[in-house]
């Protein structure tokens, strides 16, 4: 009886696969999305093998010789300088520029990979060289820079790229004609003792866009085998931009001339007493290591010959390797998507802000929730990006993620902000749209390589490839080796140190790693 009992009870429901979320505002899965995502990460990543990586090396090889020249005929760089390769151009988010003046360049058309490398003009790392940093005419993030405490030498090597004037407003000139006219000596705190030794960032860039022109062409006037060829060489802003042809490859280089620092600037100093997503992850003195001046100044009523922004680079290369995996998978995604709908026309809304909210979004939000490995992860953070842009957008706020005393969005216009918010409805309505489009656009440019890479292999010149189109046994080594570095290293911004009078060996680093 117990036997028939059983064969007749009901059996327990088979269990079910969990339905994927579904977003409300566009209909769309999660999981759909987050399969997108992941797709587009793959892609935008690209084929990354043997024969790239050796051209990579090459045109970095090339850029890193450029500069050795540069420092050889005008000797104003320092002989042994350390410089920021960052993965990315200028265009990407990796820097906070003003987006108007970064020039107009597409993947695939115009280049296949791009970097951005800050070089140090000047390199103010000895602890017992004062420095003035003078932040009392500028809003926040920006500073004017002063030379009158360093010693005569660096004096008399920048001298060119100094100001005379003093450049006060009318009231202030005057209370200096008074306190000179009481015979008062001008204290250090006063504007007028630093007369003629304000570092100018649009005479440095303008310095720097001549001598990199002309060592430029100096190393095209000598062609060599396998060596890389400069095809375009442009300014935009403070940029100087060059794109190489090594081998099948268009190398993309965004060149900044900085001012370089050890340590860390007090203003930021409140930076460091929160609470942060990196805590336990980095020690706080690979979070900061150094800071840079950026010839850059506010879009608002800031003096491009005096104003330099503040720039925490090196810090946010350490904070990168702290992201979890899906969030940094949501981050390059919306980065694709949002490249497209912000580059025309730029209405003073770069990447980089998206940059921020990612860092802000990483201390608000528990780990827990950002490295959750369930398939709708990514597609979540992707739509919680655009959502957290959006209303920095409507309420043109969004903090310095260092210094949020520094609204990076004062200076959006009503009309400029709703111009973007507008396209950023559009895509939070329907977000697999526009993954599919930035996918397409991904999968053009790898079109477009591969094209490229055929009719250069049809049409090979000698200052393309090696002799014979035979790699030898150490370049072989070398494509292994990056390769494997490439492979380990997904996505990671690489800090080079050259000393120009041996430029066969570079050391470079690959966020902690030294090679």
């Amino acid at each position: 009886m117990e036997t028939l009992m059983s064969a007749v009870a009901p059996r327990s429901p088979a269990p079910t696969k969990k339905l994927s979320e579904v977003d409300f505002r566009s209909g769309a899965t999660l999981e759909q999305l987050s399969a997108q995502v992941s797709e587009l990460v793959i892609l935008e990543q690209g084929e990354f093998g043997d024969q790239t990586a050796l051209e990579v090396h090459t045109a970095k090889d090339f850029i890193f010789n450029m500069l050795g020249l540069v420092q050889k005929v005008d000797q104003r760089l320092p002989v042994a300088n350390e410089y920021l390769l960052l993965s990315g151009g200028a265009r990407e988010g990796v820097l906070d520029l003003n987006p108007e003046e970064l020039g107009d360049y597409a993947k695939g058309a115009d280049f296949d990979l791009d970097f951005t490398l800050l070089v140090p003009a000047l390199k103010l790392h000895d602890r017992n060289q004062p420095v003035t940093l003078d932040m009392r005419h500028s809003p926040p993030c920006h500073s004017w820079l002063s030379l009158r405490l360093c010693d005569s030498s660096i004096l008399s090597r920048w001298n060119i790229c100094c100001q005379e004037e003093n450049g006060l407003p009318p009231e202030e000139e005057e209370e200096e004609e008074e306190e000179m006219a009481r015979g008062s000596v001008p204290s250090l705190g006063s504007p007028q003792s630093l007369d003629g030794c304000y570092f100018s960032p649009s005479l440095v860039t303008e310095w720097f866009w001549g001598v990199v022109s002309e060592a430029v062409e100096e190393l095209r006037r000598s062609p060599q085998r396998g060596i890389p060829t400069p095809e375009r060489l442009e300014r935009n802003g403070p940029l100087t931009t060059i794109i190489l042809q090594a081998g099948s490859s268009r190398v993309l280089y965004d060149l900044l001339p900085v001012v370089s620092f050890r340590g860390w600037p007090a203003v930021a100093q409140g930076w460091l007493t929160a609470n942060h997503f990196w805590d336990g992850k980095i020690t706080e003195e690979e979070a900061i290591s150094g800071f840079y001046l950026l010839p850059c100044c506010s879009p608002l009523v800031g003096r491009p010959d005096r104003e330099w922004r503040l720039a925490f680079s090196r810090s946010e290369v350490q904070l990168k390797k702290c992201i979890p995996f899906p969030m940094a998978q949501a981050f390059q995604a919306a980065k694709a998507v949002l490249s497209r709908i912000l580059a025309r026309p730029r209405a003073g809304i770069s990447l980089y802000h998206l940059r921020t909210l990612l860092f802000w979004a990483c201390d608000r939000l528990p780990a827990v929730y950002l490295s959750c490995p369930d398939t709708d992860t990514p597609g979540r953070l992707l739509l919680g990006l655009l959502d957290d842009l959006a209303h920095c957008i409507l309420g043109k706020n969004c903090p310095n993620y260092f210094l949020p005393q520094c609204n990076m969005l004062e200076h959006l216009t009503d009309s400029q902000a709703l111009l973007v918010a507008r396209k950023l409805a559009h895509v939070r309505s329907d977000p697999s749209e526009h993954l599919r489009a930035a996918l397409d656009q991904a999968q053009q440019a790898g079109q477009l390589k591969k094209e490229l890479a055929t009719s250069t292999n049809g049409h090979s010149s000698p200052g393309h490839h090696p002799a014979n189109g035979i790699i030898s046994p150490s370049e072989d080594k070398l494509a292994q080796r990056l390769q494997q570095l490439v492979t380990e290293n997904p996505g990671k911004s690489i800090s080079v140190f050259l000393n120009p009078d041996d430029v066969t060996r570079p050391h470079f680093r690959i966020d902690d790693k030294f090679y």
